[in-house]
């Protein structure tokens, strides 16, 4: 993907119309939440997944010579984790025990679990504290669990971390990848706003254009990881959310457009 490097005198680089935008995630199935720009600012908006998840081999996955049923507590931070558990549980043939706890680190991640489980019968756990979920307190409270943390190969380490110096019998067991996607096509197409959910994207990008530079591309960052990853880099984050103003990048994306399109 190059850079776009054309000038205008009489404006700004940073401030000059926008025509289009590349969004770094896959086409969404249902409706688009970036549609009503498109007609009210004049803009192109393309969709395209920077990042792939890749299950691991069955044959890796058994170097680790573990038996699931022998964790008592499963930990889950993510949708992900629990799609590509579930599915490595079909693959072995594996049932997990009835009475198995699973210690999620939201709401949202606990009641995924009713599309895999019968979740009246198991035990999902949760907690929030000041409307925030404290996943080590639960840690804490089932502190006599055996517990497996299924995670990506590129998972943070405060969980891992955690658990460690803590004493708590755990395992940690990578079962899915997360891969930069191949963006080759892209390479002589370019775009005025490029939009980033996490910071794998950001590394996405330069797996693939190790030369890129910004120059007069907006970025547009969702979290203050996925800022800071594109500020390690020396760019420029010219949207930002969520902030008071913006609780989602579609909106701080609206509100840049209001800006400079009209």
């Amino acid at each position: 993907m190059k850079e776009n490097s054309s000038n205008l005198a009489t404006m700004s680089s940073r401030d000059r119309s926008v025509k289009s935008i590349l969004i770094s995630q896959p086409q969404p199935s249902n409706r688009n939440p970036y549609e009503d720009l498109l007609d009210k600012y004049d803009v192109e908006i393309d969709f395209r997944k920077f990042i792939q998840i890749e299950p691991v081999n069955i044959k890796d996955f058994r170097r680790y010579r573990i038996d699931l049923t022998d964790f008592t507590a499963v930990i889950f931070v993510s949708k992900g984790a629990i799609e590509h558990f579930f599915a490595l549980c079909k693959e072995l043939r594996v049932t997990m025990p009835s009475d198995t706890k699973y210690i999620c680190s939201s709401e949202a991640v606990a009641l995924y679990l009713q599309k895999f489980i019968e979740y009246r019968k198991r035990k999902v756990f949760f907690d929030k504290k000041d409307g925030k979920t404290d996943i080590y307190a639960l840690f804490k409270k089932h502190k006599n669990e055996k517990f497996l943390y299924p995670c990506a190969n590129n998972r943070k380490q405060d969980i891992p971390n955690h658990l460690k110096e803590n004493g708590y019998d755990h395992f940690e067991a990578v079962i899915y990848n997360i891969v930069s996607s191949d963006l080759s096509d892209l390479e002589n197409i370019f775009y005025d706003i490029i939009v980033f959910y996490t910071p794998l994207g950001i590394k996405s990008l330069y797996d693939n254009f190790p030369e890129f530079k910004q120059n007069n591309t907006r970025l547009a960052a969702y979290g203050k990881v996925t800022a800071q990853a594109m500020e390690e880099r020396g760019l420029t984050v010219d949207i930002y959310a969520p902030s008071p103003e913006a609780p989602s990048i579609k909106s701080a994306v609206e509100l840049y457009l209001k800006k400079v399109n009209q």
